[in-house]
């Protein structure tokens, strides 16, 4: 039975999923700007939702903090960079996999 949970290093901009302690797969993101900073601590995936619209692409999961989520993104360009709000942007086809991958209740790790 898989134990997903998800690492977001705001440092490498990396989203990194483990299953039982094992990172199986890593993923470029986008992270919040410096005033708008992602925020660092322990939380959950409470909600999923496709194709939220405007700038949040493809997916959205919405995190135990709110106003807090990884999502997709209509600017492609924008992934490895600090140029969010504070949520963890994907590509499109990343988030997609991902929202495939784990359930809601999932623990996502935001460390800097």
């Amino acid at each position: 039975m898989p134990n997903y949970r998800i690492i977001v290093d705001l440092s490498q901009r990396m989203l990194y999923l483990l299953d039982n302690d094992q990172v199986t797969r890593g993923f470029p993101v986008g992270i919040g700007r410096m005033l708008t900073a992602s925020p660092v601590g322990e939380y959950t995936i409470i909600n999923k939702q496709p194709n939220p619209g405007g700038p949040f692409g493809a997916f959205w999961m919405g995190l135990s903090k709110p106003h807090y989520g990884i999502h997709g993104t209509d600017d492609p360009a924008s992934i490895g960079h600090m140029v969010s709000h504070g949520c963890v942007r994907m590509y499109n086809e990343d988030v997609l996999s991902l929202a495939a991958t784990v359930p809601i209740g999932t623990r996502v790790t935001i460390r800097a």
